[in-house]
């Protein structure tokens, strides 16, 4: 018989991560594990980690509602329309099965990223902040070996932001790619303008420049914009036949894939699916887990991405904003995240 234990854990960030939704510095998160009483040894391990202010789990009786799901064995049938009011619950449920089915070694995907330390290219994120602050995120990224650059924006002034792009570009020229991410920090009467004054900064995309739910406004920009826009928050609480419906309508030039917002690696199939039928470009980030979430992730961004001619960066680089992270083979090199098998977990 199948049996669930969750347990909670306080995730400490190790400085002020700043966004347009305010400044982060720790994250309650929770690890689900299951396993057969008859055979306790093997076991296999999911999280569920809501995001404050963004996801449409963030209730204040999370706890309570994750224990329910436990005690009527809700998670027996992942088709369960509960779950598309917890969306992160199913991530951590599909996780931790599709764990305890390889043999509860946190192999979620049997792929080469988990068994032969193949890599994953991935942009490096820099967090909203002084000038200075953000200015030295920078080095340390490029130092580090990446060659993408993901850049939170929306928080300090706008003009203050122009100029570090300008700095970036002045000092290292269009050798880096570059990503914003907005999170709806501006406003539809002004957005145009601000991505027209974006543009000479050659900027590879621009992640949610509005609020989500403004579908008119977004269908404009996303026909207007002088730079590719990619909707995040926009896909969240989307399911069914709203999907195809949403893309068709605002016909974004990508899409932002976070299993933990969207519901795991099902619902992230079938955005997928709709994406490539559509021509439009998606990759998978993380959202902010621990490395037991960032670790499920990362080998499905690999299954996904195997096959394709040219693969797309994946942003999955946050493992290490954390003072008390889940020790793992999770390992940052060169601007790629690797599964080092040499090393161990120190949760079991």
């Amino acid at each position: 018989m199948i049996k669930v234990k969750k347990q909670k854990h306080l995730l400490k960030f190790k400085f002020d991560a700043g966004t347009s939704r305010g400044v982060l510095k720790e994250k309650e998160t929770w690890f689900v594990k299951i396993y057969d009483d008859q055979n306790p040894e093997y076991s296999g391990i999911g999280e569920c980690g809501p995001l404050k202010g963004l996801s449409i789990d963030d209730v204040t009786d999370f706890e309570v509602q994750l224990q329910k799901i436990i005690d009527l064995k809700l998670y027996e049938n992942l088709e369960n329309p509960i779950f598309q009011q917890f969306p992160s619950v199913r991530f951590a449920f599909e996780t931790a099965f599709l764990d305890l089915e390889n043999g509860g070694k946190k192999q979620i995907f049997n792929n080469d990223f988990y068994s032969l330390k193949s890599t994953i290219p991935i942009n490096g994120l820099i967090w909203m902040g002084e000038k200075e602050f953000m200015l030295n995120q920078i080095k340390d990224k490029l130092d580090a070996g990446f060659t993408c650059l993901k850049m939170k924006v929306g928080s300090i002034d706008f003009e203050t932001e122009l100029e570090i792009l300008f700095t970036v570009r002045k000092k290292f020229g269009n050798n880096i790619t570059l990503r914003l991410d907005a999170n709806g920090a501006f406003e539809p009467e002004n957005v145009l303008s601000k991505l027209s004054k974006l543009e000479p900064f050659d900027i590879h995309s621009i992640e949610q420049p509005i609020k989500a739910g403004q579908t008119e406004s977004m269908t404009i920009i996303c026909q207007k914009t002088p730079i590719p826009i990619a909707l995040d928050e926009e896909l969240i609480n989307i399911y069914d036949q709203q999907k195809a419906m949403l893309l068709t309508r605002i016909k974004p030039q990508y899409i932002i894939l976070k299993p933990t917002l969207l519901g795991g690696f099902a619902m992230c199939n079938e955005w997928i699916c709709l994406a490539q039928k559509a021509g439009i470009g998606w990759w998978l980030t993380s959202a902010l887990e621990s490395n037991i979430g960032l670790n499920a992730i990362s080998q499905y961004a690999f299954e996904k991405i195997k096959d394709l001619n040219t693969k797309p960066l994946q942003g999955l680089g946050t493992g290490s904003l954390y003072l008390n992270n889940i020790e793992s083979p999770l390992q940052i090199s060169q601007g790629n995240i690797v599964y080092n098998s040499d090393l161990s977990w120190a949760l079991t």
